[in-house]
């Protein structure tokens, strides 16, 4: 049994619309965006945007990294509190746990794995961006 497709193409103003009916079922698909962008170039800090204010205006990689030292301080201070404070309370100590359950079966070679999860948090810290922002007139000189 063979079903017969109906489709029409049409030229939309943003973007290709290409609608197949058949069966009773209609698809379409387009690649524009569902909306326009209403959102600002350079976003005020305020709760509704998540975005947050620190003295310096914008947190400091190698800052975050350094009070990674304690796992979840590097996040807390880049403006991500939530993922910090589960590193710090479940992610830190059930890795701990994990280790020391390891470390009992493989005569204490599994507490290398401890070092391997701090270097992972500290680079996590440094490659996410940041959730503070500068105010524009603190930005400096743009070229």
């Amino acid at each position: 049994m063979v079903t017969q497709l109906n489709a029409s193409v049409a030229l939309t103003r943003a973007a290709l619309l290409v609608t197949i009916a058949g069966g009773g079922l209609v698809l379409e698909y387009t690649d524009a965006p569902a909306t326009e962008s209403t959102e600002e170039a350079f976003a005020t800090p305020t709760p509704a945007t998540g975005l947050l204010t620190t003295a310096e205006g914008q947190a400091s990689d190698m800052v975050a990294v350094m009070l990674s030292i304690v796992p979840g301080l590097g996040h807390i201070y880049k403006g991500y509190r939530m993922i910090g404070l589960l590193l710090i309370f479940f992610g830190t100590p059930m890795a701990v746990a994990l280790v020391l359950l390891i470390a009992t079966g493989t005569a204490g070679f599994g507490f290398f794995l401890l070092p391997i999860y701090w270097i992972a948090v500290m680079v996590h810290v440094w490659a996410i961006p940041d959730r503070v922002v500068t105010a524009p007139e603190d930005e400096g000189e743009q070229y």
